[in-house]
């Protein structure tokens, strides 16, 4: 079902974020820092309920490595 939006969104930008107006700025300077820095990971409903930290993600998954380890041997 598709909600109803009662306004039109402007696609036009405001006059006061006129980026053409700024002066040094390096497009992308952080993006490799960014890329190798960064990752995130989107989890479902449920498993976000089930495990609602990143240290409970990362425990549950620390642990599913050391039970894959042990059946490999």
């Amino acid at each position: 079902m598709q909600m109803e939006n009662n306004h039109e969104l402007d696609d036009e930008m405001l006059a006061e974020y006129d980026f053409s107006k700024m002066k040094g700025g390096v497009r992308g300077k952080y993006v490799e820092r960014y890329r190798t820095d960064t990752n995130v990971v989107l989890l479902d409903p449920d498993v976000a309920q089930a495990f609602p930290t990143s240290d409970s993600v990362n425990e549950a998954l620390r642990l599913l490595i050391q039970i894959s380890q042990r059946q490999k041997v």
